[in-house]
């Protein structure tokens, strides 16, 4: 075992994702000795792919709404999030040299549309501002007498000093970066309560049909709205061979898990043609030609794609109404059960994570003074469209300013810290 490595101030950022980049930044700004810790061969990976069909860095939603996207978990988010806003973000951004551009739906991205410049810049940024990063180290624990330890892939063990510690290990969705959930047990064993971690924007098993399955596997259900209770979400879905996905379902996720938790299952409508009231369907489809079938008049009349015609079929055992306002009316709330959701390892997001009670408003665990904890890693949850990363950075640049009052302020830790300089504001 080598020795402890101590420095005057050092923190130790344990995650090399965009939480843990961003807080080392605002440390590393504000004076501090930062080291950032990462398992994986290389850091910024969860962000090189997700951004590989274009980074959507934030979202230009009315504040109010945005905040609203987050659901039970608003009042703990909502003053790192008012602190460090999309437009900030944004700023943050240009100020790298990767301005940015807001699409149609409000989704904001950096101009080059991908996430490997701004990465390239943002490490020359950290490397200038004298941020050490420690690749192939993966935490386990603490000592005692509190340090921290890593262990290389060949079992070399480093015990590291730190004066204070962020934590930026995300979820369990995406284990090949390195996001895999297994600092649950860590946490758990220093008393930390810890929410199971669920899948969270991902897809959730439908029992298809033989025929339907094979047939429309890797379909897209375009212009759909989907519908569980009061919440309903518009856009687009994908049928899967196990179930379906895609933003309309990951939209609705947090409430189809809270019906699934209370019943083992549950029930979506699907409406196939939200452009259109039932009555005005149902005036189309009694136009149909003569010798039109059912499905040719659903396609010419209705406008509905073969998947969706399918659909219909599926849900009534290939067994049509024929009466115009039946079938409208069936086309317009098309339910579709849903049996449980699909492996956490094929979500975008997790849910659940360290108790939101089990932190205080700068996010350091009261169980472990000094210790931080940012990110995906907190029980909170949101939809795609940019409110992902935006909370990631937004609690990072909070812990790293709990971080830094935590620096200034004398306590009994054997000498203490020296003065650390104000983070500027962003």
């Amino acid at each position: 075992m080598t020795p402890p490595l101590t420095v005057d101030n050092h923190v130790a950022v344990i995650g090399g994702g965009p939480g843990g980049l961003m807080a080392a930044e605002v440390l590393a700004r504000a004076g501090a000795s930062v080291t950032v810790f990462e398992r994986m061969p290389s850091v910024g990976r969860k962000l090189l792919l997700a951004g590989r069909g274009g980074l959507n860095l934030t979202h230009t939603e009315a504040l109010d709404a945005f905040l609203d996207r987050y659901g039970p978990a608003r009042p703990r988010l909502e003053a790192a999030l008012t602190a460090f806003t999309p437009d900030a973000l944004r700023a943050w951004c240009a100020d790298l040299g990767q301005p940015t551009f807001v699409g149609t739906s409000g989704r904001v991205f950096p101009e080059g549309f991908r996430a490997t410049p701004l990465l390239r810049a943002w490490l020359q940024r950290l490397g200038s501002l004298g941020v050490e990063l420690h690749t192939r180290q993966t935490w386990q624990g603490w000592t005692d007498d509190g340090e921290l330890v890593f262990s290389d892939p060949v079992g070399a063990t480093l015990v590291v000093d730190a004066a204070a510690t962020v934590l930026a290990l995300g979820g369990a969705s995406w284990p090949r970066t390195g996001s895999d959930g297994r600092w649950t047990t860590t946490l758990q064993g220093a008393g930390v309560e810890v929410v199971p971690l669920q899948p969270a924007n991902g897809g959730f098993v439908v029992h298809w049909s033989a025929p339907f399955r094979d047939r429309f596997a890797g379909t897209p259900l375009k212009n759909i709205r989907l519908s569980i209770d009061a919440a309903s979400a518009r856009g687009e879905a994908m049928v899967s061979a196990g179930g379906i996905e895609g933003g309309a379902v990951y939209a609705l996720s947090r409430e189809l898990r809270a019906t699934m938790a209370g019943q083992g299952h549950a029930t979506i409508l699907v409406d196939l043609q939200p452009d259109l009231d039932v009555d005005q369907l149902a005036e189309r489809l009694r136009h149909r030609r003569p010798k039109d079938s059912v499905s040719t008049a659903l396609r010419r009349s209705a406008g509905l794609a073969p998947v969706a015609i399918g659909l219909l079929r599926e849900a009534t055992a290939n067994d049509l109404p024929t009466d115009p306002v039946a079938l409208a009316a069936l086309a317009k709330a098309l339910p579709l059960r849903l049996v449980g959701p699909q492996p956490i390892d094929r979500a975008i997001s997790t849910a659940g994570g360290v108790a939101l009670r089990e932190v205080d408003d700068a996010f350091m665990l009261r169980r472990r003074p000094g210790t931080f904890v940012v990110g995906e890693m907190l029980d909170w949850d949101a939809p795609t469209g940019g409110y992902l990363l935006q909370a990631t950075f937004a609690t990072a640049v909070a812990a790293a300013h709990g971080t830094i009052e935590w620096l200034r302020t004398p306590r009994d830790r054997g000498t203490a810290p020296a003065p650390v300089g104000r983070c500027p504001d962003r």
